[in-house]
């Protein structure tokens, strides 16, 4: 047996004393999808049903994904103090209590910016979650496990984009005719949040395994460490990552590879919602609700069931170019959506449930090649540095996506975005992956 055979066959030994992932891993990406959906989704129909302008909207919540492109200044810190399952547990109860501020901020006089505020502290306390959790996956999931429970991952977190995206945006019209009130009908829904959160986190306490190998480096070292010591290690992380093989290409092809999604993305549910005057397809929030966040993450939920299992089947390197085409190529429904306007649900729907597929499908791929970037001693916060740099990609861009469909128009706008899809294809090129990589084990 070799080495890497016996410290696989080790961390699984270690992993089968533990929970099996099937008791921690649904609820686990479910819970870390809500903040995630609640700032970067539900924020931006909150503040057009509230008259904020596209360009606005777009702006302000693209500059929410900041802390999750900073995190990497802060993410060694959960490496060097305390274990990856008390971070978990800890950012799961703040976000908790930030939902439920969020709800009462809506009623304020000055609810853009208080609300903006408190969507600060959420995403926050998510990023610094989704950091100690990326690393909790890769300690209670043994090397042979994670490619085929990133199915499960994006299977869980697909449906948190329905319960926790989908049915709020669906019922907020019928919660409107109640409350006569947009800000009481979204402060509602955010109660509700609250309350599933903060029940996942109760429920965690007892859930998450507990690995031998999740502890801190002040608990390895077994000794009480200096500031100028734990500085060092922090250095130290940040050099041991710039200093991989082929960095650069790596670097690019991150920031890069997501260039359209994330100029699509925080533009595609105001050009649903817009009137059709106005270049949109003029619809209302339960139509919205429906045609994508129901249909559309059930058909994305599909195709990133599909992807982890071909991955876990034939391996990353025989999959890569099919599922990067897929990940760019369904932009094109969005352009006949933008074209066409048409009119019947079932249409949008249809279009909508192909672009979602190819992406779900395709976007397994992006997050191995983030794993295998991150692989080594330091993986967690190295996993966090990518994917800060690959919030970085989606933050910029999407920043300015409101005012260059407002000065393109809907079509050419989501010509555009097609458009930026090359570079993508150009350095998956430049991506040197392993024969077995992804590869279930026999």
């Amino acid at each position: 047996m070799s080495a890497g055979q016996t410290e696989q066959a080790v961390h699984a030994g270690q992993v089968m004393k533990s929970r099996h992932g099937l008791w921690w891993v649904p609820s686990l990406a479910f819970l870390g999808a809500i903040p995630f959906i609640v700032a970067q989704s539900l924020s931006s129909v909150l503040y057009k049903n509230l008259g904020v302008s596209n360009a606005e909207i777009t702006f302000y919540t693209s500059l929410l994904y900041l802390p999750w492109v900073i995190k990497p200044l802060w993410s060694p810190l959960v490496d060097i103090f305390k274990t990856k399952r008390f971070w978990v547990i800890l950012t799961q109860m703040l976000i908790g209590a930030s939902l439920f501020a969020l709800s009462l901020s809506l009623h304020t006089s000055h609810f853009f910016f208080i609300s903006l505020a408190v969507l600060w502290l959420i995403a926050f306390a998510s990023s610094t979650h989704d950091v100690a959790a990326d690393g909790f996956y890769m300690l209670g999931l043994a090397p042979s496990e994670r490619a085929s429970f990133i199915g499960v991952r994006s299977m869980f977190y697909r449906i948190a984009n329905v319960i926790g995206g989908g049915i709020p945006t669906l019922a907020s019209d019928s919660l409107f005719t109640y409350t006569g009130s947009w800000a009481a009908t979204w402060s509602i829904v955010f109660q509700v949040l609250a309350f599933i959160l903060i029940a996942l986190a109760l429920y965690h306490l007892w859930a998450l395994p507990k690995p031998a190998d999740d502890k801190s480096i002040l608990e390895v070292h077994g000794k009480q460490v200096s500031v100028d010591e734990v500085m060092r290690e922090f250095f130290a992380t940040f050099r041991a990552f710039f200093a991989k093989k082929d960095i650069a290409i790596a670097l690019a092809f991150i920031l890069l590879f997501r260039l359209g999604e994330s100029q699509a993305l925080k533009v595609v549910s105001l050009f649903m919602l817009d009137p059709r005057e106005k270049g949109g397809l003029g619809l209302s929030n339960h139509d919205f609700g429906l045609a994508y966040s129901i249909v559309g993450i059930s058909f994305l939920t599909l195709g990133g069931l599909l992807g982890g299992w071909l991955i876990s089947r034939f391996g990353l390197r025989k999959m890569l170019w099919p599922m990067m085409a897929a990940v760019h190529l369904p932009n094109l429904a969005f352009l006949f959506l933008a074209y066409a306007q048409p009119e019947s649900l079932s249409v949008i729907a249809a279009a909508l449930a192909v672009e979602q597929f190819g992406y779900g499908f395709g976007f397994t791929a992006f997050l191995m090649i983030l794993m295998m970037i991150a692989d080594g001693p330091l993986k967690t916060s190295h996993y966090a540095l990518c994917t800060g740099f690959m919030a970085a990609g989606m933050m910029i861009p999407g920043m300015f996506s409101g005012m260059l469909s407002n000065y393109f128009g809907y079509p050419h706008f989501f010509l555009w975005v097609c458009l930026c899809t090359i570079p993508g294809f150009v350095l998956t090129a430049w991506i040197k992956v392993d024969a077995d990589y992804g590869k279930k084990q026999a």
